[in-house]
């Protein structure tokens, strides 16, 4: 840009070429020979300062245009053509080298996953997959935990910074009945045609817990879900000792013990006898012959109403195990930590 007056035309020459050698180029905005013109203004003839002045902001906006165009160059990235690495037409040798799916195998916690997902699919049941963030009502309301409940504490639970519609910051879940809600109230009108709700829930959770051999703060879960009219105590083992006795693939006992949980009544500690030593006790089971392995009950009454179900028509029961466990008992693998160590001597052993 040409400038009339002289004294800026020197100063904006002098600026121009100083831009080009500044690192940071925003420090040409804060020059002093620029700070010095301004200063200038109230010491000139009245009927000068107006043509001054509009050449000097003139001059500002030449230099932030200068500024600004540096950071978009700065800022572009070269395009890139995603087809080109694949294009048939690109030599054998230029193109990217993918590793050779021989090399690869299916995880083994994955592989599980779906064993056990045939089983309940031959058991009648559909299989729908959890979240891996929600809100407080899912996590908590939703399953009659009060409001002074511990696990409603950070210290049991992840919480976020985020927060859901009501102000309270977003979970990480730490059981997959985050999705009993949801089931039974889109598939209520299973219900009222006749049918049985029979869903299980896979998904991943998350708790505060001290890491170990048996203790991981990131685990996989299965929850399990059914609801009909006259459902028992007595349909719910039945059920939990047809899924051991086909994973495991060979009879198992039960046996359980009364517990606590805020979503079921009655609630049941569930353990299965040993099905490595048959009850006589060892290194697997602690020498007890029993095995500890998931919590279940009947689904309590708050729950269904919650769901929009009259639990004086219609009962259920739900349980949540740790698949990873199951595993764990199914190949007497005696680290829970193994499954994602990413440790390849270990995922060799399953592929």
């Amino acid at each position: 840009m040409n400038y009339q007056n002289p004294q800026i035309a020197e100063v904006a020459k002098l600026l121009q070429e100083r831009f080009a050698e500044l690192t940071e180029k925003t420090d040409i905005l804060k020059s002093p020979e620029l700070r010095g013109l301004y200063a200038e203004i109230p010491t000139l003839p009245v009927e000068q300062r107006g043509d001054f002045g509009k050449e000097l902001n003139a001059l500002k906006t030449e230099l932030q245009q200068l500024v600004d165009a540096h950071q978009q160059e700065a800022e572009a990235l070269p395009p890139i053509d995603v087809t080109a690495p694949f294009d048939i037409n690109t030599p054998a040798d230029k193109r990217p080298a993918l590793l050779p799916s021989e090399t690869g195998s299916v995880h083994p916690l994955m592989t599980e996953m779906g064993i056990i997902l045939d089983i309940f699919y031959r058991m009648g049941f559909e299989a729908i997959e959890s979240r891996e963030i929600d809100d407080d009502y899912h996590m908590f309301s939703s399953l009659n935990f009060p409001e002074d409940h511990p696990a409603r504490d950070d210290f049991d639970t992840f919480m976020t910074v985020q927060q859901d519609g009501t102000g309270k910051p977003l979970v990480a879940p730490a059981h997959t009945s985050i999705m009993q809600n949801r089931v039974l109230r889109s598939h209520k009108s299973k219900l009222e045609n006749g049918e049985a709700i029979a869903v299980v829930v896979p998904g991943r959770v998350f708790r505060n817990e001290d890491v170990d051999a048996r203790h991981e703060h990131t685990f996989y879960q299965l929850e399990g879900i059914y609801v009909s009219k006259n459902v028992d105590v007595g349909q719910l083992m039945a059920t939990l000792q047809v899924f051991m006795r086909e994973y495991y693939q060979k009879d198992i006992e039960l046996k359980t013990q009364p517990f606590y949980f805020p979503f079921t009544e009655p609630s049941f500690e569930f353990a299965i006898s040993c099905p490595f030593c048959d009850k006589k006790g060892c290194n697997i089971c602690s020498h007890t012959g029993w095995i500890e392995l998931l919590g279940c009950g009947l689904i309590h009454p708050n729950v269904l109403r919650e769901a929009d179900i009259d639990p004086e028509v219609y009962t259920g029961f739900a349980w949540g195990v740790g698949f990873m466990r199951m595993a764990m008992i199914k190949y007497g693998i005696e680290d829970i930590r193994h499954f994602e160590s990413g440790k390849l001597d270990f995922l060799r052993q399953f592929s």
